[in-house]
């Protein structure tokens, strides 16, 4: 049996001028910018808006985050976010991130960061709660487990 294609959601950025630091490239806290740019479009197109969550009470922090820096990235070019999920559970869900760039002249992509991060449903009083079954069902169908990971840091 073949296993189903992994779930990947794709969004465009392009750097702004503001992105980028004193030597020209993209400021590497930036980068979890996009990650989240990526996560809040997938999540607005296949399960629901972050705003819709708060409205039931939850908001989703991050309790973890991962990056590996591979390659620069410059103002005004496009970027594509890819995003999926590889963990879930009734509490966290865990988010993994590739952001690439299409090159001249090469028929793949440049890597230039990949990642991650992981979120805790909790009240607006802090406390830990469960994610609504709503939303674990419309996650759980988007969820791709990792496979032949090296590292369970890395993706």
């Amino acid at each position: 049996m073949v296993d189903p294609a992994p779930f990947i959601f794709t969004t465009q950025v392009r750097v702004l001028y503001g992105d980028t630091d004193a030597g020209g490239v993209v400021y590497n806290a930036n980068f979890l910018r996009y990650f989240e740019q990526g996560r809040t479009e997938l999540m607005r197109a296949h399960v629901c808006s972050y705003k819709k969550i708060e409205e039931m009470g939850l908001i989703l922090p991050v309790t973890e985050t991962y990056a590996r820096y591979k390659a620069p990235a410059h103002y005004d070019e496009q970027l594509t976010i890819e995003t999926s999920i590889s963990e879930l559970n009734k509490y966290t869900c865990r988010f993994n991130y590739r952001v690439t760039r299409q090159d001249q002249g090469r028929s793949r992509p440049t890597l230039l960061v990949k990642g991650y991060t992981v979120h805790a449903a909790v009240t607006r009083e802090g406390k830990l709660a469960r994610l609504p079954e709503d939303i674990m069902a419309r996650l759980r169908v988007l969820v791709t487990p990792p496979k032949n990971q090296r590292h369970p840091k890395t993706v």
